[in-house]
């Protein structure tokens, strides 16, 4: 699954291990994580419930599947993200936890069982994400055009994020996200244009930022994330800041590549806090109208914030008249 979450906890089961990208590799062994990515296990009745939720639903989320470590926040909150189109990917990027194979056939009532519990969830902002599937000819985009609808017909208050794969860069398919109009359309392009190759392995650096191009030409609210730490250089984030600046996107989530197992990509290093929050800097200097930067940021962490024009960069702003003061 190459979008998956930015920053997931790495590389797709069920399929050969990746190869290493320069200054990423394999490893047998794994670094010991700092402090400062220690998270609480998932605990508590509002996560009982929702677990209860996708179970009775059979719903897929990337939360479990991509072995995200704010799953007990979020979860504890009522909230989670919800990965359409099955569990399986076909593609097999190095970092990404989704199993990687043939995916069973397309389910046409997933759309309605999504915005049914979307709607006993009671949540005001969800986060839709999918596998790709390069096996089809629309890429899965009908059912993508579907779940929105059905989401917004049954939860007509409730606010949406789409976190989107390339669809091979075809615009019909990418037309279809923005005719079904979400509040906010994210497509990540994940590391570095050096490291893509590897680290993505079927994906095109400029192929994702053509996608994010077509859907700010079509009117959306774009937003895209990159992982650190798979050996990438600071010149190297900070120019594909830069290129999705120049791309249109409005909002970016930088956070820390973690690997689930020996046979995925290994952490090159852990990234300092520090570090995030320079880079978070940085980010509003460029232009980006919110910037989520830190060790455990996730593509739908704190997602329901990113949907407001000006509240990042507002909130920026005045943080940097407090500190003057």
């Amino acid at each position: 699954m190459e979008n998956s979450t930015s920053a997931t906890a790495a590389g797709c089961q069920g399929g050969a291990p990746a190869a290493s990208p320069a200054g990423a590799a394999l490893s047998t062994e794994r670094a010991k994580k700092p402090n400062w990515l220690r998270v609480k296990l998932p605990i508590g009745e509002s996560y009982r419930h929702v677990r209860e939720l996708v179970d009775t639903h059979k719903l897929h989320t990337i939360c479990e599947s991509g072995n995200c470590p704010n799953m007990g926040e979020c979860w504890g909150a009522g909230t989670a993200t919800f990965m359409i189109l099955g569990n399986v990917c076909t593609r097999s990027c190095g970092f990404c936890a989704v199993a990687t194979g043939r995916p069973e056939a397309v389910d046409w009532d997933e759309p309605q069982r999504v915005a049914e519990a979307i709607h006993l969830m009671k949540v005001k902002h969800a986060v839709l994400t999918s596998v790709d599937r390069d096996e089809i000819k629309d890429g899965g985009s009908i059912i993508w055009y579907n779940t929105i609808r059905a989401v917004k017909a049954l939860n007509p208050d409730t606010t949406l994020e789409t976190l989107i794969p390339d669809f091979k860069g075809d615009k019909e398919n990418i037309g279809r996200v923005i005719e079904a109009h979400p509040e906010v359309v994210s497509h990540n392009i994940e590391t570095v244009e050096r490291l893509t190759r590897s680290v993505r392995i079927q994906a095109k650096y400029f192929r994702s930022m053509d996608v994010l191009r077509t859907l700010k030409a079509g009117g959306m609210r774009t937003k895209s994330g990159i992982m650190l730490g798979l050996g990438e250089t600071k010149e190297e984030v900070l120019q594909t800041m830069q290129d999705l600046v120049d791309a249109g996107v409005d909002v970016i989530t930088l956070g820390q590549y973690l690997q689930p197992t020996a046979r995925h990509l290994a952490v090159q290093r852990f990234v300092h806090p520090d570090e995030f929050a320079e880079l978070r800097e940085r980010g509003y200097e460029m232009g980006f109208d919110y910037v989520e930067s830190g060790p455990l940021v996730r593509s739908s962490y704190h997602s329901e914030r990113h949907v407001f024009p000006g509240y990042g960069k507002t909130a920026w702003k005045m943080e940097k008249t407090t500190a003057i003061v």
